[in-house]
């Protein structure tokens, strides 16, 4: 007896899981591979790489830009869409997203953005990308392509990866499987709220264990990676196996850092095992711009759209936090904070980029910030991240002005000249109270 209630307890359990990922995927089509050449004719281009090009075609075919000019030539068999009047803009890449990880955050069963245990640079984030994710449709809506997708948790979080936003499975969906390590810089401040129950001291003691622990297995890494060079038949160890490639700096480490001090130990951290580094984060990058600058070391903005960091900072910094890292010449992207936040967080990241240009920062440069800059800190700015000849048809089609949250419309999305269904659940729900509102109102008028 005790055995089959165990049974029915388990099935009930599977049914139950199975039906909520079925409730939580969408129902949008991936779109085909192209086929046949395709013409947008007459839009204004927002190459990146070579300015903005008034009332000009561009076609790609076979997935890659082909030519870009004024009255191009149809190629035989092909489709020609009269975009004038439209902006066209390389895809948006969203950098530090959760997209694709979690659904429901008080949901345990929906939310895979953390792996267990403090070291664990053997996680690769693919793995968990749930392609159906019912939160996709609504990201690429307002002009994202594709995202960098960031484990959490832990110290040595894992590996991230670049994933196109359209796709049946992760693997259609792939631009590139690893792009670095991720590790969270353990705090060199002091937490005096009321919620924390340990003193000073203790915190000190746990930060600093903390920072002793990366370097100790940073340590161990860097002596597998010599003994794994002197005989490739040494004995595998699969977390240390994953870090091989930070020591010939192949894979850059990206450090999640704000505080000062985080930033400047996380500098000295890379100098002394001679990795690239990524600082993440970066809310307090423009007080030590010149050591970033001199080490070459670029800044993935966090969300520029939040609270000051201290009291006593401007009310306004976190929003010309752009223009400062402009100016003091460090190369920086914008991006999220990451955590379940930059899940459906995603969305808003043009309107971050917009807001950059309300406190100072050139148009062009913020949507380099969303494009090619962010393309360029990853290592893939040879296939995204600009208009040009060669590269991969990642684009899209905006009615309106993609930074501005009042006027930007998508009405054309291609990923390596896929078209992509840019429907969404939430334009689903518009539509069927629009027509409620509708109806009611014809309601009326025939009553009265």
């Amino acid at each position: 007896m005790k055995k089959d209630t165990t049974l029915q307890i388990i099935l009930c359990l599977c049914f139950s899981l199975i039906i909520v990922g079925q409730s939580l995927a969408h129902d949008y089509i991936p779109g085909d591979k192209q086929t046949n050449p395709i013409l947008l004719a007459g839009g204004d281009l927002h190459t990146v790489s070579d300015g903005v090009m008034p009332d000009t075609d561009i076609l790609f075919e076979n997935g890659r830009i082909t030519a870009i000019g004024k009255n191009l030539p149809l190629p035989t068999g092909g489709k020609v869409i009269d975009i004038t009047g439209y902006q066209v803009y390389p895809g948006l890449i969203a950098p530090n997203s959760t997209v694709g990880l979690i659904e429901i955050g008080q949901v345990r069963a929906t939310n895979d953005i953390s792996e267990r245990g403090r070291n664990n640079p053997d996680v690769q984030t693919h793995i968990a990308y749930n392609p159906d994710s019912e939160i996709i449709p609504t990201v690429r809506s307002n002009g994202i392509t594709t995202a960098l997708i960031v484990p959490g948790g832990g110290l040595i979080r894992g590996r991230s990866s670049l994933i196109n936003l359209d796709g049946w499975t992760k693997e259609d969906a792939m631009e590139k499987q690893t792009i670095g390590i991720h590790i969270s810089w353990p705090r060199s401040s002091i937490i005096t709220a009321w919620w924390m129950d340990e003193t000073a001291e203790e915190q000190k003691k746990k930060n600093e264990e903390n920072r002793r622990k990366i370097e100790k297995h940073f340590d161990n890494a860097k002596s597998y990676y010599i003994a794994r060079k002197a005989d490739p038949n040494l004995k595998i160890d699969s977390r240390l196996e994953a870090m091989l490639t930070v020591f010939d700096r192949t894979l850059p480490v990206f450090i999640h850092a704000d505080d000062l001090r985080q930033i400047e130990q996380a500098v000295d951290f890379a100098n002394k095992y001679d990795l690239r580094l990524i600082i993440v984060g970066g809310r307090e990058a423009w007080k030590t711009a010149e050591l970033l600058k001199e080490n070459d070391i670029p800044v993935m903005l966090g969300s520029t759209q939040r609270m000051p960091m201290r009291s006593d900072d401007d009310y306004d910094l976190s929003y010309r936090l752009p223009v400062l890292l402009r100016d003091a010449g460090v190369k920086f992207c914008i991006g999220l904070n990451g955590g379940s936040w930059s899940s459906w967080g995603t969305r808003n990241l043009p309107f971050m980029a917009g807001q950059a240009v309300a406190f100072g920062l050139d148009y062009e440069e913020a949507l380099r910030s969303l494009t090619l800059s962010t393309a360029e800190i990853l290592g893939v700015e040879k296939e995204i991240g600009s208009l040009e000849i060669g590269k991969k048809a990642t684009l899209i089609v905006s009615s309106g002005d993609i930074l501005d949250q009042l006027t930007n419309h998508v009405t054309h999305m291609y990923i390596e000249g896929r078209e992509v269904n840019l429907d969404s659940k939430q334009k689903e729900l518009y539509r069927k109270y629009d027509k409620k509102i509708e109806r009611r109102a014809k309601s009326a008028l025939s009553t009265n």
